[in-house]
């Protein structure tokens, strides 16, 4: 270590920006842990907003999950290396009800579907199952499940987004739609979804909207536009838009990246920090070093090393291979801050099917970090690797969050577990 180099002393370092990365430094310093995260923020501006739980099960079958507990408990008896096995039901539940109630006093409040998934529209015109949505969407899910008369309306200039194309993607089972397209107030040329919601949070400009779209309204019980209501002030947008037409409004999910990740994004930057998070954002973990005492010293930088943090215990949520948390090579897939050992097919000709659509999904999606029952990461004997490292998120092995439509669950759950067992850990070496 460079002399000229400060160093940051913690009780938990956090890799990683993701979902799994935010929500285990929302959890440990709600428990008074302190926390420092390191990590670039650029992963979670491609979220949908939606809450998943479990939505598919199983995968092999494409079976959507309507009542997700349930579904929980069948996908633990049938995967237990599954990482929600590895976590169990009441943590789960814990990860998700103390998640939910940070976005309600956050001013984004979410509605979850209880025992039952939504079903929500996508922006390719299918339906999909997920455990909770915005605000903003919640409208949505009840036009959809009374078959609602609505208005989808879209915008001259927006790329992506086709009210129309939705609208006949979903005729077989939402036949009450009609559709508009309409210039949004003030904005000329190609539209940006995020400049479009900062614009929405003028006054002015919701009356400008509300005046374009009226004339199109018809006996339309509901209006659905792109999720473009707001970054901030998404409940004083929606609440003057309803206000404006009198009936129902809400927002289906825009191609990624979207306004939806950026609101989780800057969400998360403005309360973490309130919390007591240090966040070195925009930086990576570049080198480790195990100290005579145990703790462990992280060179953190963009590109090189510009400091230090000294952390007595560590979460690795730093994703697969969009996060750079793992690498495909020619010689097998590595983890890459602390070069773990990765579970994987043993060749790399056994990481796909033959078919680029096989119903179980390929083996690669299931490969990462094996880890023992508190999460941390373990070698091919079932050795712990490093006893004050624990993992968390989609670099864990034996899932497929993509198939199986848990991403959130999976990065909330285990993010929760693993900063428990930091707890645990910091108590017994106190």
């Amino acid at each position: 270590m460079q002399n000229s180099h400060t160093t940051t002393a913690c009780d938990l370092l956090v890799i990683g920006t993701g979902m799994a990365g935010m929500a285990a430094s929302l959890f440990a310093a709600r428990q008074g842990i302190d926390t420092v995260q390191v990590g670039i923020t650029g992963e979670i501006n491609f979220a949908s907003g939606l809450f998943d739980l479990l939505g598919v099960h199983p995968v092999a079958a494409q079976i959507p999950v309507e009542e997700p507990w349930q579904a929980l408990e069948q996908l633990i008896r049938d995967e237990p290396g599954h990482p929600f096995a590895r976590v169990g039901l009441a943590t789960i539940r814990e990860a998700m009800t103390q998640f939910l109630d940070f976005w309600q006093e956050a001013g984004y409040p979410y509605r979850a579907g209880g025992d039952v998934n939504f079903m929500v529209v996508t922006p390719v015109g299918t339906i999909k199952p997920t455990y909770a949505v915005p605000h903003t969407m919640y409208q949505g899910t009840v036009a959809l499940n009374r078959r609602l008369s609505c208005l989808l309306v879209d915008f001259k200039g927006l790329k992506g987004y086709s009210a129309r194309q939705i609208a006949l993607g979903v005729e077989h089972c939402w036949p009450n739609l009609e559709t508009a397209r309409v210039a949004f107030p003030d904005l000329q040329g190609e539209l940006y979804t995020e400049r479009m919601a900062r614009a929405l949070e003028v006054p002015e400009t919701r009356v400008k909207l509300a005046a374009v779209i009226e004339p199109h309204l018809g006996k339309a019980e509901a209006v659905g536009l792109p999720a473009v209501l707001g970054i901030h002030r998404t409940v004083d947008v929606l609440a003057d838009l309803q206000r404006h037409f009198g009936r129902p409004v809400f927002e289906i999910p825009t191609m990624l990246p979207a306004v939806t990740g950026l609101r989780l994004r800057e969400t998360f930057e403005q309360n973490l920090p309130a919390l007591g998070v240090r966040a070195f954002y925009q930086q990576r973990a570049l080198s480790v070093e195990r100290l005579p005492n145990g703790d462990l010293l992280m060179g953190v930088g963009p590109e090189e090393v510009e400091h230090y943090v000294q952390a007595k215990t560590v979460i690795l949520a730093s994703g697969r291979f969009f996060g750079k948390g793992l690498h495909a090579e020619r010689s097998g897939i590595r983890e890459t801050v602390f070069n773990l050992p990765v579970q994987q097919p043993l060749q790399r000709d056994a990481w796909h099917h033959k078919d680029l659509l096989h119903k179980e999904g390929h083996p690669l999606n299931r490969a990462g970090l094996e880890t023992d029952a508190t999460l941390r990461p373990v070698d091919g004997r079932g050795e712990v690797c490093i006893d004050n490292l624990f993992a968390a998120g989609s670099i864990l092995a034996h899932q497929d969050w993509v198939r199986q439509k848990c991403g959130s669950g999976l990065a909330l759950a285990t993010a929760y577990a693993a900063v428990d067992a930091c707890r645990a850990y910091l108590k017994a070496h106190t």
